[in-house]
């Protein structure tokens, strides 16, 4: 799982890659499952057969803890089943700590078991009893028990790592107890076959207690997660690769929780203020394929914070007041005159709007401008009426659009701006927009430049008009158009 689709391909994999990989984490999950419940069925019947036979109770016990994995199994198969749905209307997080739960349980019916066992092999202790009959076919069944416990154990705890599933891992559990197990009966075996009659209740207290310590282990880290507590190290290595991502300021507070599988990452994450919307939605993406890449599985909830970033200018932090207030400015200057600002904007009103609600736009701008940067700063606004969208209009004729070319060359006379062409004149509801390139010497500044081409603008608005916007695109000799 670690290499699947490249790390989700940094998160461009398909919706139906990601629904394949999940499939087979779910078959692998039920197979090994499955192939558990066959190993523990047989190898409990035939050691509680054995243990009757020779009157072993530690071997009667190992059978009876080998038939709590049977059931555990079963369990954890019907619960791997449910467990790798995908979240509904009802479970928001998926279904994830249905594992948890079942592993509650069988701890639960484990510790009832060593239990049980303690008690008996306390009363067989202090009453006394005949010793369990010596039988070389007891000692093979628990050398097959073990190589069949030991290769369900690795494959258990091999498929629970690559799927993090916590039932796989109490399996596990279970059946590496059955070695540690087996291996105390043996011992028991072998001291009472000795003639020491306390043999085997000792090696049955030694089953109850392995069972216990294993339980413990495994307990302690399903309440954890049933709890929320975060795993350890994933909050470092989501902060790490959050940090990592281009455009992040910091992060403000980031919390972790696992449900089944599955990492969920809650993050506030301070962006620059001046971002606009996609790119910040960018940023987003990128942050949920870094933790994809640095854990495998996780679900990343992204709050964007914004933040103001301490090299930012003033005219960026006029553009944010602005938007933040849903304004449209341009032509925004900016001057220090020996520690005093002063600030010139254009704003772009409704053109039909009355002058007294426009200006009152203006007012409430600079009073923001003023909270922003103290009473001392000088604010003049511009207002002019706002270009419409989308005026209805179409072309004009050839022979308008010649008529246009001339004039815009006739008005080309100084050397500086030459080569008008693709000229093209359309008439509006506005009235006439005309557009058109011209070259310039690629060593002259934008500024000169600018100025020329805007001379040659204004000049053809006095001549004709009916024109009311002249947008023209300057570019060095040879350029494409």
């Amino acid at each position: 799982m670690a290499g699947a689709c490249g790390a989700m391909q940094l998160f461009c994999c398909s919706a139906g890659c990601y629904t394949a990989l999940m499939n087979t984490i779910t078959h692998t999950k039920s197979r090994v499952a499955a192939i558990s419940i066959v190993a523990s069925g047989s190898m409990a019947a035939i050691k509680f057969a054995v243990g009757i036979a020779i009157g072993s109770l530690a071997l009667i016990s190992e059978a009876l803890h080998s038939s709590i994995d049977l059931v555990a199994t079963v369990i954890t198969w019907l619960v791997v089943r449910v467990s790798d749905r995908p979240a509904d209307d009802a479970h928001h997080y998926g279904h994830g700590k249905i594992e948890s739960l079942s592993a509650l349980g069988v701890i639960a019916m484990l510790y009832v078991l060593a239990g049980g066992i303690l008690v008996e092999a306390y009363g067989r202790l202090r009453e006394g009893v005949v010793p369990p009959t010596f039988s070389a076919f007891a000692f093979v069944v628990l050398a097959i028990d073990i190589g069949v416990n030991l290769w369900r154990a690795h494959a258990l705890h091999r498929a629970a790592t690559d799927t993090k599933s916590q039932a796989l891992a109490a399996d596990a559990l279970h059946f590496a107890s059955d070695v540690m197990g087996s291996f105390a009966v043996i011992v028991g075996l072998t001291l009472s076959a000795f003639g020491f009659q306390w043999g085997d209740s000792a090696a049955a207290i030694g089953v109850a207690v392995m069972i216990s310590i294993l339980g413990l282990r495994l307990g302690r880290a399903t309440v954890q997660t049933l709890l929320d507590r975060a795993p350890e190290g994933v909050s470092e290595k989501a902060r790490l690769a959050i940090s990592a991502v281009p455009g992040v300021v910091g992060i403000e507070r980031l919390r972790v929780r696992m449900v089944g599988p599955t990492h969920f990452i809650d993050a506030d994450v301070e962006v620059p203020r001046t971002y606009p919307i996609d790119r910040v939605d960018e940023i987003k993406r990128r942050a949920q394929a870094a933790v994809t890449l640095a854990l495998e599985d996780a679900d990343l909830s992204f709050t964007a914070i914004p933040v103001a970033r301490d090299n930012e200018s003033v005219r960026e932090r006029i553009m944010v007041i602005a938007r933040n207030s849903g304004l449209a400015v341009h032509h925004v200057t900016v001057h220090d005159l020996g520690g005093k600002l002063t600030v010139s904007i254009d704003l772009e009103v409704d053109g039909e709007m009355p002058l007294l609600e426009a200006h009152d736009i203006a007012h409430q701008l600079e009073r923001h401008i003023y909270e922003e940067f103290g009473p001392d700063v000088e604010v003049d606004t511009h207002i002019e009426p706002l270009e419409p969208e989308l005026p209805h209009g179409a072309d004009a004729t050839p022979a308008r659009a010649a008529e246009i070319h001339n004039a815009l060359t006739g008005l080309a006379t100084d050397g500086v701006i030459y080569d008008i062409h693709s000229v093209r004149v359309r008439d509006t509801d506005a009235g006439e927009i005309v557009n058109f390139h011209c070259r310039a010497s690629p060593s002259l500044s934008v500024i000169a430049v600018h100025e020329h081409v805007d001379e040659i603008e204004r000049r053809l608005r006095r001549a004709f008009p009916s024109v009311k916007r002249v947008i023209s695109h300057a570019e060095p000799p040879n350029a494409a158009d």
